[in-house]
Order: C-alpha cells, then sequence, then structure tokens
C-alpha cells in the first residue's frame, strides 16, 4: 500500500465525510491522485463501507445488542473460516472476529429484545455443526465508538446556599 492511500485512510477514518477535494488540500496533492487512490481502495477492498457512527442512546433507539462468545472445533481443511462465515450470513450480526483466548469467535449481534438475541443463539448458532458452547454478554451502555466518546457524566447539580 502505497503512503499517500495510508494517509487517506487515516483522513477517512477520522471523518469519512472529507470530499475528495479537502483531502487533497489536507495532503498537498491534485484532486485526481485523492479521488483516483479512494476508486482504487474501493475496487480493491480496502474502503469496505462508509457509516455513520451512532449513539443508540442519544436517539432513543429501542436496539439490544450483545457479545457472544462462541467456542469452535474447527473444520478439518477450513479452520474456522467456513464456520465464521455461515454465522456472518445472518442479518442479526454485525460482526463476526476471530479471537484468542478461552472462545474462538466473537460475534456481535443486535435485535429487538433480549428474546430475540437469546433465541438467536439457541436456534441459530448453537446448532451449527462444530459449535462447542457460547457465552452471551449484553451491552448494557457504550462509552466509546469507534474511538468517540459517546457517553458524558451528568453535570452535578448543587443547591444554592445564601444566608
Amino acid at each position: 500500500m502505497e503512503k499517500i492511500e495510508k494517509q487517506i485512510l487515516n483522513i477517512l477514518g477520522e471523518d469519512c465525510r472529507y470530499p475528495a477535494a479537502k483531502i487533497a488540500v489536507m495532503l498537498g496533492v491534485d484532486e485526481k491522485t485523492v479521488s483516483s487512490a479512494i476508486a482504487g481502495m474501493e475496487a480493491r477492498g480496502v474502503i469496505v463501507k462508509y457509516a455513520a457512527i451512532t449513539n443508540a442512546e442519544a436517539v432513543d433507539d429501542d436496539v439490544v445488542e450483545a457479545l457472544i462468545e462462541v467456542r469452535v472445533t474447527p473444520k478439518k481443511g477450513q479452520g474456522f473460516d467456513a464456520l465464521a462465515e455461515e454465522i456472518s450470513r445472518y442479518d442479526e450480526v454485525r460482526g463476526v472476529y476471530l479471537m484468542s483466548g478461552a472462545y474462538d469467535l466473537a460475534v456481535f449481534v443486535a435485535g429487538r429484545s433480549l428474546r430475540s438475541i437469546s433465541r438467536f443463539v439457541y436456534e441459530k448458532i448453537s446448532t451449527f455443526s462444530g459449535v462447542t458452547g457460547t457465552a452471551t454478554h449484553f451491552i448494557l451502555r457504550k462509552y466509546k465508538i469507534e474511538g468517540n466518546v459517546t457517553f458524558k457524566a451528568p453535570a452535578e447539580k448543587r443547591l444554592s446556599f445564601q444566608p
């Protein structure tokens, strides 16, 4: 990967709303160079998606999110990839990661309720061949998302005292 591409990725990682013209000014190159680099990275799958990071609490969203740890016996010749790909196909799944530690996969899911996520775990994930155990952790509050602080403690309220 070229140095200019890494610089562009850093800028887009901070704020993907920057237009190519502004990125070009920031890097001291022409706009066509930036546009071409971005198009190339999109075509190669380096840039997968542009997304807004939202704070569900701020929009009063009733989405329930969870982290499901999955213990797996890898399939011969396929390792963990086949099962990770299978799990990834479900709409409820927001992310799947191969991890070190007691569990092999970290699966982030979202649903309408605790029950819908629980049902997803026992009807879908636990039934896959090779899954030997799961642990579900419901996300109660997000303090920081993708490097951005989302939670601010309420200001201390003091009563005024005047003699």
